[in-house]
């Protein structure tokens, strides 16, 4: 990155973890935390709340935070083998994904690009994924 003044990593996008049940931890947390079960995606198994906030400078940005609980099996952490996965904000994924590999940073070679945004991934020293997110604009 060639301003090294602008911060990489603006937020945290999602906290993604595994779970043998999937629906029964989506209810302690419902219960315990009041976590409001906003979605789930029957097919793989997992639940999800999207904790809704606004930008501190900007009141009119508004932002998502995801929270979701996984199967135990999901092959979405690989190759990690942890069982969780955090998803970080950023504004510039290409830029900063060509920073982390210049740097020596493991970085997957799939981006995926969609309506939800820009992701790709890289693994920290102690084996752990972690998805970088460029929000779509506006969102």
């Amino acid at each position: 990155m060639s301003d090294p003044t602008k911060p990489r990593v603006t937020g945290i996008g999602g906290v993604f973890f595994k779970a043998k049940d999937p629906a029964k931890m989506m209810e302690w947390y419902r219960k315990h935390l009041s976590f409001p079960a906003e979605g789930s995606d029957p097919w793989q198994g997992n639940f999800y709340v999207a904790f809704r906030w606004r930008d501190e400078k900007d009141a009119e940005k508004r932002g998502t935070t995801v929270w979701s609980v996984m199967k135990h099996d999901t092959d979405y952490f690989k190759p990690s083998e942890s069982a969780m996965m955090l998803n970080y904000r950023v504004e510039n994924l290409h830029e900063v994904l060509a920073a982390l590999r210049a740097e020596g940073v493991w970085v997957d070679d799939k981006i995926e690009e969609s309506e939800f945004g820009k992701f790709g991934w890289i693994m920290d020293p102690e084996g752990n994924k972690i998805e970088l997110w460029e929000p779509p604009p506006g969102a």
